[in-house]
């Protein structure tokens, strides 16, 4: 009873999590991981929330200014997004956001950054939330608690982008 007073209590100070990060090496050429995590239409594979990306608006490439529209599950609940993509730097980085739309005012940018070395890619997945509203934030840890602390998250997202690459997995489908 005291730690949920406690959750409670903190659901009104702001305890979204608005920055987080986790990291992995995975025994591959950046290259090897690039292919996989450019295409946004193959995010499904590896991660736990995100059940697939379709590119829009006669976009095919991570390319500055392409769109992408994701649908997602968690639980019970289900909902898609609309990204934009704002950096991509083959194959050194990737960086998108959520865009702020309807009833889902808020806006996240994701990064993906690999650095090569020896033949080897580590890959660090990050978020910066852009914009929350207060009532959307007490919403989320009312209704999706998880999202509090994506810490966890981001890191199994990893663990399945490692073995998904170093299996040498051909896209699903």
């Amino acid at each position: 009873m005291v730690a949920r007073a406690a959750r409670s209590a903190a659901l009104f100070e702001g305890t979204v999590r608005h920055d987080c990060e986790a990291t992995v090496t995975i025994e591959a050429p950046a290259r090897a991981v690039w292919a996989v995590v450019s295409d946004v239409t193959r995010v499904g594979e590896w991660s736990g929330e995100c059940r697939g990306c379709d590119w829009v608006g006669g976009a095919n490439a991570a390319v500055v200014g392409a769109q992408f529209r994701g649908r997602n599950r968690r639980g019970v609940a289900r909902w898609s997004r609309l990204n934009q993509i704002f950096r991509s730097d083959p194959p050194n980085e990737l960086v998108w956001r959520t865009m702020p739309a309807g009833v889902y005012p808020d806006s996240v940018e994701w990064t993906l950054r690999l650095t090569e070395e020896d033949g080897k890619t580590t890959v660090t997945e990050s978020f910066h939330v852009v914009r929350l509203p207060k009532a959307m934030e007490i919403g989320i840890g009312l209704f999706m608690p998880q999202h509090l602390d994506r810490s966890k998250d981001l890191a199994a997202d990893l663990g399945r982008l490692k073995g998904l690459v170093e299996r040498g997995a051909a896209p699903a489908g």
